[in-house]
């Protein structure tokens, strides 16, 4: 296993992350559907999954599993389980190298007992940071990816033998972007994205 915080050269920690623009970081992250045929290194996976395993959450519940589908024939098989002859916009999965299921854990009981008294499911909290965890390293080293939420999750379940009692809330695939330019950020205009010490509309 890798390791993520592997900054012996620099005179410190504050160093090695100075070496990190989170602003570029950024714009380069994007939902990528369209992918080369270049394959990704074990290496490069096993970064990307120690990015996952130091995300926060609840209680530090954890409250996640991943599961990396890279065998070519079995990725097909999770990538057509994406798209039916009707809704067919998924179809851009067939071309990426890998797909990774994030599977939600049971949280621990404290994260539960937080959930149950304040009306808020913390798990599905935890799982967006830690699947944007996913993405934003993902990003860091060159590769694209892309959280894909529809899809048959029967058929995936049992495609990569996961429990029926469990629940996928998203798969999310990886591979080289076929093009290296992100593409322009269209988003809200800040005054309507945040406002100080009142909610304005």
């Amino acid at each position: 296993m890798h390791s993520f915080l592997n900054y012996n050269k620099y005179d410190s920690f504050a160093s090695f992350i100075s070496f990190m623009n989170f602003s570029e970081l950024l714009l380069k992250r994007e939902s990528v559907r369209r992918y080369s045929d270049k394959s990704v290194a074990p290496k490069d996976i096993e970064l990307i999954m120690e990015a996952c395993r130091l995300a926060p959450s609840a209680c530090n519940s954890q409250p996640w599993r991943f599961v990396v589908v890279n065998d070519p024939e079995l990725r097909e098989k999770v990538a057509r389980a994406t798209f039916g002859k009707v809704l067919r916009f998924n179809r851009f999965v067939l071309q990426a190298p890998v797909i990774v299921a994030l599977v939600a854990e049971p949280p621990n009981w404290l994260s539960k007992i937080g959930s149950s008294i304040k009306d808020k499911d913390f798990y599905l909290m935890d799982i967006g940071i830690t699947a944007e965890h996913f993405c934003l390293q993902t990003a860091e080293l060159g590769l694209g990816s892309c959280m894909i939420g529809w899809f048959d999750e029967p058929k995936v379940k049992k495609l990569l033998q996961i429990p029926d009692k469990k629940r996928i809330p998203l798969l999310i695939t990886l591979g080289y972007p076929e093009k290296e330019i992100p593409r322009k950020k269209i988003r809200k205009p800040p005054e309507e994205v945040y406002s100080f010490n009142s909610y304005k509309a």
